[in-house]
């Protein structure tokens, strides 16, 4: 089952308890999840269910933050670099910023049409 579709179902689940209901069933489920426009699968659903039974929302607010946690956050090599490079070259940095910011005006132009025209 992809992650998205899941996350539905887990939305739906945390919904219903916010709303009042400790122990939500499928039907309470499928009505969250239909009067949003979204299509309802029962094995989905009672898939959910199973795992999240008799988890507050607190708790799982919790291991989701452990799964995050553990989760690489990367990119942070690239602004270093940038940032001693921009530092060394002094005005080089800021003058090929300006003439990036000249082209992409001038190409609007060219294409005859800009987002706000």
């Amino acid at each position: 089952m992809s992650k998205d579709l899941k996350m539905r179902y887990v939305a739906a689940y945390l919904l219903a308890v916010l709303g009042g209901n400790e122990t939500p069933k499928a039907g309470d489920l499928k009505a969250i999840l239909e009067s949003s426009g979204v299509g309802y699968d029962a094995e989905k659903a009672s898939t959910v269910i199973t795992k999240l039974a008799g988890k507050t929302v607190a708790e799982l607010i919790e291991e989701g933050s452990k799964k995050m946690a553990s989760m690489p956050a990367g990119g942070g090599g690239g602004a270093g670099a940038a940032a001693g490079g921009a530092a060394a070259g002094g005005g080089a940095a800021e003058e090929k910023k300006e003439e990036k910011k000249e082209e992409s005006e001038e190409s609007d132009d060219d294409m005859g049409f800009g987002l706000f025209d």
